[in-house]
């Protein structure tokens, strides 16, 4: 059951409200808190996160309608406690012939404003909350609306962890109501310094306007190769678990599949033993013209009404019988389908059947379209894995594992402005302190 959404520990009615208060908390927790205070704090709120990562799974599943419970909950859970902390902001100490001794300063932004998708609303107050606890920043989010309650419900929760904690109040803040206006506002306000977003290329259009540095985290089409040098089974087991994570909104998740023909069917036929449930072409191109619909830009978008449902509910819908709730369901495709060329974040994974390696990496890197995000290839040739590498060049890039085992404890994962998997050392500004001839200078 959805509770009702009260005001108060960081929950505002009013944006302005919401960034002073952060701003307030900001300067309190920069001045008076050490970096073995934050720590204290951190765990503390780590451990009252985690406690909490069920409820916040089944209220986002509630509220959205998007993935899959109890992914959800393995999900906040791995975020509470995997996200890096005070450890993880860099130390830099070295001496310079005419300088003396140089120290990189990392310090604090101060506010940050931050959008959350309705994916992955929890996740990301957890992540993003998190680190600028430890690198010292205060954070004003602005949730999705179609999460509203339970971004609040994950802040209120933050809030009041770290208040317990003896930290300062409303170190994260929210306004109950939000808007593109108020997106508008925190990114335009002079007590921000700094923008992070996770979402589509629309998204990642507003806030780079906002004149601020911002760190985005874009849209994905994820291919993965499969070549006849792996163990097939191993690689359907894994392939499928990390497809079908939280019904594929994961923009890390594997998207589609690309396999050479010696091993094509007998990797089909370790799918539907892994568990997937297999498609004829005819039911294939049922699903693609299902949830697949035209952008207007000559492409295709995903059908927002089929994001994130289960895969039962997508193939009744596409009316082909389905027994039971399968993770995934696969069908060969051919190449230019728009399931194989669109980041649709659903359990649908369309297998290309390539004549070779080399086919398989060109139309692999192609699907990718320079999103620069992740990628997989299933081979124990070690040339063939660098060579894919190179040629798709994304930031995450795994061998015979899970895309997202390359980005452990990241809360976003900025591709469009290159920093990477984020963490607290993301948010922090770096200065330089010089220290020649007996006299400092801070520059």
């Amino acid at each position: 059951m959805i509770p009702k959404l009260e005001l108060g520990h960081g929950v505002f009615a009013n944006i302005e409200d919401a960034i002073n208060a952060a701003s307030a908390a900001q300067k309190v927790y920069e001045k008076d808190y050490t970096m073995e205070d934050r720590g204290r704090i951190i765990a503390a709120v780590r451990q009252r996160l985690a406690d909490e990562a069920r409820t916040f799974a089944d209220m986002e599943y509630e509220e959205t309608g998007y993935g899959r419970p109890d992914d959800k909950y393995g999900k906040n859970l791995a975020t509470a406690l995997g996200i890096p902390g005070i450890e993880s902001i860099p130390k830099d100490v070295y001496t310079a012939t005419e300088q003396g001794m140089v120290i990189n300063v990392y310090s604090p932004f101060g506010v940050i404003g931050a959008l959350t998708p309705v994916t992955n609303p929890s996740a990301t107050i957890t992540g993003n909350g998190l680190c600028n606890l430890a690198a010292g920043n205060a954070v004003v989010f602005n949730a999705h609306p179609a999460a509203k309650v339970s971004t609040a419900y994950a802040l209120q929760v933050f809030n009041q962890a770290v208040v317990a904690a003896g930290g300062p109040e409303n170190m994260i803040t929210c306004i109950a109501e939000p808007t593109m206006e108020s997106l508008d506002a925190i990114a335009k306000s002079p007590l921000i310094a700094l923008m992070i977003g996770t979402g589509g290329p629309a998204m990642v259009n507003t806030l780079m306007k906002s004149g601020k540095k911002c760190i985005c985290a874009g849209p994905g089409n994820p291919p993965s190769i499969v070549d006849e040098t792996c163990d097939l089974d191993e690689c359907a087991r894994t392939l499928l678990m990390s497809h079908s994570m939280e019904n594929n909104t994961l923009c890390v998740g594997e998207k589609e599949a690309f396999v050479v023909d010696e091993i094509f069917d007998v990797f089909m036929d370790a799918m539907e033993r892994a568990g997937a449930k297999r498609l004829t072409k005819e039911e294939g191109a049922k699903v693609t013209a299902l949830t697949c619909v035209p952008n207007g830009n000559g492409g295709y978008s995903a059908n927002k009404k089929y994001v994130g449902k289960n895969t039962s509910v997508i193939l009744e819908a596409a009316g082909i019988a389905c027994e039971g709730d399968p993770r995934t369901a696969i069908f060969e495709a051919d190449n230019m389908d728009p399931l194989v060329q669109t980041e649709q974040l659903m359990p649908i994974l369309p297998v290309v059947r390539c004549k070779d390696f080399e086919e398989a990496m060109e139309r692999a890197v192609f699907a990718e379209h320079g999103n620069r995000h992740s990628a997989s290839i299933w081979s124990e040739d070690i040339k063939r894995v660098t060579a894919f590498g190179k040629a798709v060049k994304t930031t995450a890039f795994v061998q015979c594992g899970m895309t997202m085992t390359a980005v452990p404890g990241s809360p976003t994962i900025a591709t469009p402005t290159g920093e990477g998997p984020t963490g607290p050392w993301t948010f922090l500004r770096r200065r330089r302190f010089s220290m020649g001839g007996g006299r400092g200078y801070i520059g």
